[in-house]
């Protein structure tokens, strides 16, 4: 399957966590529903990772790959409940999950430029001001 409509998936995925978040916020407290969403989501990976096994593909892992992966965890544990808190507050959808999500996405662009060196076009500098200004936009609509 080609690249991109696996990020469009990936996409349509996160569209659905953030948007179910929203609703879920107005009836359980941040952390049960964070709590609930990575049970959840534990298991839907031990299922995968089973199928996998059970297939006998190799399951490579070193240490390091580890504790990256321990510290992705960490980053989307507490987003998860900063997102629960955000959208308790009344935030909409509409404007929560685009500041969330282009805020994200601006910052591992950053991190990507200054940690791992990566490089960018002009064009796509263009596009992270343009999350800039709808950030700016969609925050200053919402006070």
């Amino acid at each position: 399957m080609h690249w991109l409509v696996l990020a469009l998936l990936t996409a349509f995925s996160l569209a659905l966590y953030n948007f179910f978040i929203k609703l879920a916020s107005a009836h359980v407290q941040a952390a049960v529903g964070a709590v609930v969403l990575q049970l959840v989501a534990a298991a839907l990976g031990a299922v995968w990772l089973l199928k996998l096994k059970l297939q006998g593909q190799p399951l490579m892992t070193t240490p390091k790959g580890l504790g990256l992966a321990a510290l992705a965890g960490i980053g989307v544990g507490l987003a998860e409940i900063l997102t629960f808190v955000v959208f308790g507050r009344g935030v909409s959808s509409a404007v929560g999950t685009p500041v969330i999500v282009g805020g994200s996405v601006l910052l591992t662009a950053l991190m990507g430029l200054l940690i791992a060196r990566e490089t960018l076009s002009l064009p796509q500098v263009l596009g992270l001001l343009l999350i800039v200004g709808g950030i700016a936009l969609l925050a200053r609509g919402h006070e």
